[in-house]
């Protein structure tokens, strides 16, 4: 049957049946029975309710990285170790467990998530150096629960306070130190600068957390200027390329120039020596002839002459004769030789 057929009587004998002319619907409405409650069921109802909001509140567990701190009508009263402990449900108590152990980051002028690309924040990673240029820094702050009491009751965000302080203290840092510098060597210095002045912000804020690291993620020129930057890096490679090739060559040409001149002049103090001691020496051997031949002239004359032909004819043949008359010797005539060529 239609349901229309249920609502649209077919005829005058339809719409109206029996002897008080009511009309009836075509099905019968079920009745529902309320149960009677009893006190005693009220009672036992309210109890549960009460356990069931009570036990889970009375009882919490802190992990052994984390740090229990229990508040009383929102005021602090108790810290806890890990463990599980009692405490007054709320809104007696109430439990904050904070990870105490846990290494946190806060990314200055990018932003990093998993399956996504790196985001860059101009506004925070742009900063003016001491003479007047711009550098893009990435920087990224590790830090640590270190009073889990003031992270709690004296902070409100405190991952945008390491953030804020991070920025404010990295831009005075590098407001103060040229281009170059904070390009190169001074790297290693913003670090360790950073790190102390972000941890002395956030002490006089009394904030109770501890910076861990300060890593500079990449430091370079904006990307309108990088090119002209790289060309300027390269020259200045090059730069300290030839300073070092000259430096090695000069380390290598001095001592060897310094080992030729000692070399010449020690020899030439030897020849010094060597003449002086073999004219001390001819010196001394003339007067020792000349106090010879003042004892004896004729003799010491012979024998001068007789050393001296000794000398400039070592291959002659020689005789000594007498040449006194009377002494008995006849001259010879050498005839060993060839006659016509002459004496030997």
């Amino acid at each position: 049957m239609p349901w229309d057929d249920l609502h649209e009587p077919k005829g005058p004998e339809d719409r109206f049946k029996g002897g008080g002319g009511s009309q009836k619907p075509p099905f019968e409405i079920p009745q529902i029975k309320i149960p009677q409650f009893k006190p005693s069921m009220v009672l036992g109802i309210i109890l549960l309710l009460l356990v069931v909001w009570i036990v889970p509140g009375t009882f919490y567990f802190v992990e052994p990285d984390e740090e229990g701190v229990v508040t009383r009508f929102g005021k602090f009263h108790r810290t806890t170790s890990p463990g599980l402990h009692f405490k007054f449900p709320s809104p007696v108590e109430h439990a904050d467990t904070p990870k105490i152990r846990q290494v946190r980051r806060a990314e200055i002028g990018f932003r990093a998530s998993e399956g996504r690309p790196l985001q860059r924040v101009p506004a925070e990673s742009l900063m003016l150096t001491g003479d007047q240029n711009i550098i893009d820094i990435n920087l990224v702050v590790q830090y640590r629960i270190l009073d889990s009491v003031k992270y709690l009751f004296n902070v409100r965000r405190p991952h945008k306070l390491i953030r804020d302080a991070a920025e404010t203290v990295i831009r005075g840092i590098i407001g103060s130190k040229k281009i170059d510098e904070a390009l190169t060597s001074g790297k290693a210095e913003v670090q360790v600068l950073a790190k102390d002045q972000i941890q002395i912000l956030l002490d006089k804020y009394d904030s109770g957390l501890q910076v861990v690291t300060i890593q500079l993620q990449d430091v370079h020129p904006p990307e309108q200027v990088e090119a002209a930057f790289k060309d300027v890096v390269s020259a200045r490679e090059d730069k300290e390329r030839m300073i070092n090739e000259a430096q090695g060559y000069r380390n290598a040409i001095i001592p060897e120039a310094r080992g030729q001149a000692a070399k010449i002049v020690r020899e030439a103090e030897g020849y010094r020596e060597k003449v002086i001691k073999t004219a001390e020496g001819d010196a001394k051997r003339f007067l020792q002839q000349y106090a010879e031949y003042k004892k004896a002239p004729d003799i010491t004359r012979k024998r001068l002459y007789l050393e001296t032909m000794e000398e400039i004819l070592p291959t002659v043949k020689k005789f000594i004769m007498n040449n006194k008359k009377g002494n008995g010797v006849l001259p010879i005539l050498p005839l060993g030789g060839n006659l016509m060529g002459g004496n030997k």
